[in-house]
């Protein structure tokens, strides 16, 4: 480490002496070559022993190896070093201090370790020895406890990690007898004797490098592991076992070269003692030796390393484990149920007797091993993985294959059944609060492989199965309305019909259509609400006695029947003899299309829609319940089945079937019916039941919404951006579109009849009782005329059927278009009369009769329109003979509520039987016509 230089000096020895050169070189100086950090480095890695003879170089390399943080390290490599412990001890110490002006120069002196006055500690050893012998730490085990002449000498245990040792290089090695003489039980628990105390790392240490260290070099210097010393030492398996396990921990500090070979043989000595004690504990097992060997072998293997070993061990022999079979066969969920259908029956059995077994292993297991090994998670995990995990993977594949519903079943009902059986474990008195998290974590572990498959099987079968039912609807009307006309054309003489097809067509135009029997519509209004309510929960549609006598040939839909009854089955009715011609047969044709208006959606087809998701929503619902790991895809796919139940059924099914009520409605004719004795028109009435059907639909989604969508907090109503209630807003929005075209045609048609029947039934004579043929008693009847009262029946019998079944505004809304129009035809209708005075009372008889049901609507709007209507009919009433008063009557615009202006009454008034004997003085007084200027 040091430079030699050689100068040149002038004069001295002659040059031909040998000996010349060397006595002119001189030492000029010396100083270290490394940095002091890569020194402090290199000492990270020299072995103890090695580290306290380089502390005896020099002042300098003392202070670099006596450097606490150092020691620190070692200590929290064997994890014997707390800092928070050796802050507080710090702050502690710190605060008894904090009067003084400084510390101490003795106590300055004691923490770095050098003399006061620049020399070193006497304690650490100084300039000048005092005695034959130093005091320096351990620094290897063949110096350990022995004398200058080779001879024993009397040491006391490790307080502070330095001993007397002499120096002799000719010492003898006799460690073992010298480790006998110490406190060995002591030695067995010395890591908790160590603190952390900040500037006595080194000390702290030393202790513990004093009681390990000659034990840790014989371990790896014994030719044989039965000569080890901690088996010579040691005789009880269980202070052996605590020893090794020490001798693992004091291994970590060891940083020295050929660290790694060292540990090495450690582990074989540990492994070998391991094989034979779990050699016992299991020879225990099988003799069942609960509280005696496996109670103590257990302990053992604990102190060892923790006891995993003899829990692999006591798994491995579990009945559960090593006879798993005996628990249940996952394919007989499916050999002994129905087939194509899984029975959950036997998968029951199973986790029963799973539970059953796993609360006896448990028992075990508290009883044998120690708290701190967690045998019974250990335990939990491995019956997880090869007992449940197992059966559950063998028969979901096995179902898979057999069918889709069963594999959906399988996978819901398994795992429901595995969180009730969860609840019945019975937990480990070392397992705490957080057993039950593990079972859980454990189930859905088991369950993760299968769930996204299962999740899009569930949506797909909802998808399949849905499709199909409105298909098969769909197909079967369409078979029935073939059927239905092949029937009808089969006795008619196509020949014939080529010959004359443009003369049958006029005449089948002008044909009567016999309108088929109807449901009866009774009030259903009341109990539609718990009706849908009911059909929700899994009621069967019934059918009523007294409505199966009338139902339909076509796939009819269920009508309610005095507010409770749905009737669910499809009789069929004899069918009449089939017409001969092609006249009476698209006669037929056109009736039968009419009277199936009520058919083109079934409620049937939406309960089975209904029944069906929510069969699917709740397998699916299960994890999002048991607030799993995959709860919230659980949920999202929940979602995805009601938007797509609405879907199906809004589009595919309502939505269709309203566009054809419409358009069947659009080509209704009155003209065309001959026999109108009925007061309601039988297109608009069926139409009308298919709102009610319609209505009755809704009301279903929206108990099917609340109970398994909002209750189950799988949607949140409040959310608008939330895809079931965007799609069940849109839903409504297109139920109230198609029902609002349909009713807005309905009304049209309904007009229709109202001015077909004041056209044809309304008599000459009723407002004009001077015609010839007129006899005095009909002119003495004052009551309404038979025209008013069947346009009253007819549209009053309308009305009352959206009643209950629609919201209030669209009903308010309804009732109000059909016054208006009403209003409209009826004035028509009067323009078209010829009224005479005497026959007056009679309009005036039949406003009234019209403003008393308008009274009924409560819209009060709307009866502004018919008390001016009521005070038209004034104007008939008054006497030719009182023109002027006419004439001032038809000019006051208030008397009508600004309905009718002027000119309008003036029109009316034109109807009148004497209008021509009058019409002067009229004009006259309301335009001045004849006034002559003066």
């Amino acid at each position: 480490m040091s430079n030699f230089k050689r100068v040149t000096v002038t004069g001295g020895p002659s040059r031909q002496d040998v000996l010349a050169p060397l006595r002119m070189t001189q030492i000029v100086g010396s100083k270290p070559v490394l940095p002091a950090e890569i020194l402090s480095t290199i000492l990270d890695y020299v072995t103890v022993s090695d580290l306290i003879h380089f502390a005896q170089v020099s002042r300098r390399m003392k202070e670099m190896v006596y450097d606490d943080s150092r020691w620190v390290l070692r200590l929290r490599l064997m994890g014997c070093w707390n800092e928070s412990e050796a802050r507080k001890r710090a702050e502690a110490t710190w605060r008894q201090r904090v009067g003084s002006h400084g510390l101490p120069h003795e106590e300055q002196a004691e923490r770095t370790g050098i003399g006061v006055n620049g020399n070193n500690n006497p304690a650490l050893g100084s300039r000048k020895p005092r005695n034959d012998s130093q005091t320096i730490f351990d620094a290897g085990w063949e110096q350990v406890d022995v004398g200058v002449n080779g001879h024993q000498q009397s040491v006391a245990g490790p307080t502070d990690g330095f001993d007397a040792v002499h120096l002799s290089p000719n010492a003898t090695t006799n460690h073992s007898s010298s480790y006998k003489s110490q406190d060995l039980l002591s030695r067995l628990d010395i890591f908790s004797q160590v603190r952390s105390i900040r500037g006595q790392a080194r000390q702290e240490y030393g202790k513990i490098h004093g009681s390990l260290n000659p034990c840790y070099i014989d371990a790896f210097t014994c030719k044989d592991h039965t000569t080890a010393m901690v088996f010579r030492i040691y005789r009880d398996p269980n202070h052996q076992a605590q020893m090794l396990a020490n001798l693992a921990r004091f291994a970590k500090s060891d940083l020295g070269q050929g660290w790694l070979e060292r540990q090495e043989k450690l582990q074989n000595l540990s492994e070998a003692f391991e094989t034979a004690v779990a050699r016992e504990f299991e020879q225990a097992l099988e003799s069942a030796d609960v509280d005696g060997k496996q109670r103590r072998y257990a302990q053992v293997l604990t102190a060892l390393n923790g006891g995993q070993k003899g829990v692999e061990i006591f798994t491995s022999n579990s009945p559960i484990v090593a006879r798993k079979d005996e628990l249940g066969d996952p394919l007989d969920c499916l050999r002994l149920g129905p087939p194509g259908k899984l029975s959950l029956h036997e998968s029951q059995r199973f986790f029963t007797r799973l539970a059953e077994g796993f609360n006896e292993q448990i028992a075990l297991i508290d009883r044998i091993f120690p708290a701190s090994t967690k045998a019974a998670v250990t335990f939990l995990e491995r019956v997880g993985k090869e007992v449940f995990s197992d059966y559950l993977s063998t028969l979901l594949d096995e179902a898979h294959r057999t069918g889709l519903e069963p594999y959906l079943e399988a996978v819901s009902g398994t795992y429901h059944q595995s969180l009730y059986m969860a609840r019945a474990l019975r937990p480990s008195k070392d397992t705490g609060d957080d057993f039950y998290e593990s079972v859980d974590r454990i189930i859905a572990c088991a369950f993760e492989p299968h769930i996204d498959l299962y999740l899009r099987e569930e949506y797909s079968f909802f998808k399949r199965k849905s499709e199909a039912e409105v298909g098969e609807w769909e197909r079967q009307l369409s078979e029935q309305d073939a059927s239905m006309q092949s029937l009808y054309m089969s006795n008619v003489n196509r020949q014939a019909d080529k010959r004359d097809f443009l003369t049958s067509f006029k005449k089948v135009v002008m044909m009567p259509v016999n309108v088929l029997p109807t449901f009866p519509l009774s009030s259903p209004f009341g109990g539609k609400s718990a009706t849908a309510k009911a059909l929700v929960n899994g009621a069967n549609l019934q059918t009523n006695s007294q409505a199966s006598s009338q139902m339909s040939t076509r796939p009819a839909t269920p009508s309610i029947i005095n507010g409770t009854t749905l009737s669910g089955n499809r009789l069929a009715t004899p069918l009449p003899e089939p017409p001969t011609t092609e006249l009476s047969a698209k006669a037929a044709i056109m009736s039968s299309r009419l009277e199936g208006i009520r058919s083109l959606f079934s409620i049937e087809v939406a309960l089975n829609l209904v029944h069906t998701a929510k069969a699917g929503i709740e397998r699916a619902a299960v994890f999002y319940r048991a607030q799993s790991q995959f709860g919230e895809d659980a949920r999202k796919q929940c979602q995805l089945i009601f938007v797509l139940l609405l879907q199906i059924l809004g589009n595919r099914h309502i939505k269709a079937g309203f566009d054809q009520a419409v358009d069947h409605l659009a080509k209704y004719n009155p003209k065309e019916i001959q026999n109108h004795g009925h007061t309601e028109v039988r297109p608009l009435v069926t139409f009308l039941e298919l709102v009610n059907v319609g209505d009755l639909i809704q009301q279903m989604l929206d108990v099917f919404y609340e109970q398994e969508m909002v209750a189950s907090r799988l949607t949140d109503r409040n959310d608008f951006l939330d895809p079931a209630v965007k799609e069940k807003k849109k839903f409504e929005q297109m139920l109230d579109e198609r029902v609002a075209a349909g009713l807005n045609k309905g009304i049209e048609v309904l007009m229709s009849e109202v001015e077909f029947v004041c056209a044809t039934t309304q008599k000459a004579e009723d407002f004009n009782p001077d015609v010839a043929g007129a006899t005095r008693a009909d002119i003495m009847d004052i009551g309404p005329s038979e025209t008013a009262r069947k346009v009253v029946d007819i549209v009053s019998s309308h009305t009352r059927m959206l009643v209950g079944s629609t919201e209030k505004n669209l009903l308010d809304v309804f009732n109000q278009e059909v016054g208006l129009r009403t209003f409209t035809a009826l004035c028509k209708h009067l323009k078209r009369q010829r009224i005479s005075v005497a026959g007056s009372i009679k309009l005036i008889s039949d406003m009234n009769h019209y403003f008393t049901y308008i009274q009924t609507l409560k819209n009060q709007n709307l009866l502004e329109y018919f008390i001016a209507l009521r005070e038209l009919a004034q104007i008939y009433l008054v006497d030719p003979s009182d023109a002027k008063e006419l004439a001032t009557i038809i000019a006051d615009g208030d008397r009508f509520h600004g309905i009718f202006r002027a000119e309008e009454v003036y029109e009316f008034a034109e109807r009148r039987a004497d209008w021509y004997q009058i019409r002067t003085k009229v004009e006259r007084a309301m335009y001045g016509i004849g006034c002559v200027v003066m």
